[in-house]
């Protein structure tokens, strides 16, 4: 049980229980049912704009969302081990060779332990887009677009996770919404509530973008707004967290310096893009494309919409000729 206070809001101490429920003998924690949550919106987010935005059929987007969802924890968890290896104790050495390399492997995967790390899940994602629309066929931006906004809004879900564990919390300060964290002594001590702060810049962030999906201009546009939306705000807010992961002996903190790049790349693309894209970069998007149908169709009927503007403006010369030289 963990004892939380927010004094400056007017909430007094309370408690509150790692622990969702039990299931047979083995505890189900917050942290997991949270971000169940989060994915369960997260794909029914991406199920109806890839559906109503991208006209991408119902039956890529759930085969991806399954697949996705699996790589995604395999990505956060093994980006987590990577970089937490000397402080997690995950490698075995006291047994025999395959008692040490069964129970290291246990120790890896131990999601239910806790330790996972949301850059590994957007980079396995990533990877996971890639490979199936290379064998689907499909536009990967498109992809891109219809699953960012729902990422946030799981990011945010899944926060409230670190929240119930009285974790991923802030320096000490004074500010008034401070939350107050009574340790194993019985003292209270006060935190910026770093978790609550990522929560709510992604629930904007979730809302703008939503509002601006109209008014994109290309494909891959909505992504690129959500790596620069969550980068700028991660890379304010991992500064004020205490349990930040370092590059090497470096006082860099690895999500800051990621976060930095995913602002800077993702506002420079989409000005560069919005300036000179309009007439080359990823005319897709001006092409209707019936929901459900083949990418290789879609193609084709886009490829023959840009060949009939070439072919009306050819005619009136042809017609002037012609008249010039009946008139000679």
């Amino acid at each position: 049980m963990n004892t939380i206070s927010f004094p400056g809001l007017g909430i007094e101490p309370f408690q509150v229980n790692r622990a969702a429920f039990t299931i047979f003998g083995r505890q189900v924690m917050w942290y997991g049912v949270l971000i169940t949550i989060g994915m369960i919106l997260a794909v029914l987010c991406a199920i109806r704009l890839a559906t109503k935005k991208e006209g991408i059929s119902l039956d890529d987007i759930t085969d991806f969302a399954f697949i996705v969802i699996l790589c995604g924890v395999l990505g956060a968890r093994l980006y987590y081990v990577i970089f937490y290896w000397n402080q997690g104790n995950y490698l075995v050495t006291s047994g025999n060779f395959f008692h040490n390399l069964w129970h290291t492997f246990v120790n890896c995967i131990a999601i239910w332990e806790g330790g996972l790390a949301i850059y590994g899940g957007i980079i396995a994602g990533a990877l996971t887009i890639l490979i199936f629309c290379k064998i689907r066929r499909q536009n990967v931006l498109k992809f891109t677009d219809a699953v960012a906004p729902g990422v946030m809004i799981a990011q945010a879900i899944g926060r409230w996770g670190n929240f119930m564990n009285a974790e991923a919390h802030g320096g000490e300060t004074e500010i008034f919404c401070r939350m107050g964290i009574r340790d194993a002594l019985g003292e209270v001590r006060y935190y910026h509530p770093t978790f609550f702060y990522e929560s709510l810049w992604n629930v904007i962030g979730f809302v703008l973008i939503n509002l601006f999906y109209k008014k994109k201009k290309f494909n891959g546009e909505i992504c690129l707004a959500y790596f620069a939306w969550y980068g700028f705000g991660r890379m304010f807010i991992e500064g004020l967290r205490t349990d930040s992961l370092y590059l090497g002996g470096t006082g860099i903190r690895i999500s800051q310096l990621v976060g930095a790049v995913c602002f800077v790349a993702g506002t420079v693309l989409i000005l560069v893009f919005r300036r000179i894209g309009g007439r080359f970069a990823l005319t897709r998007l001006t092409a209707p494309v019936a929901v459900g149908a083949p990418a290789e169709k879609a193609e084709e009927k886009e490829e023959k919409e840009e060949e009939t503007p070439a072919k009306e403006e050819k005619a009136p010369e042809n017609g002037e000729e012609n008249k010039g030289e009946n008139n000679g």
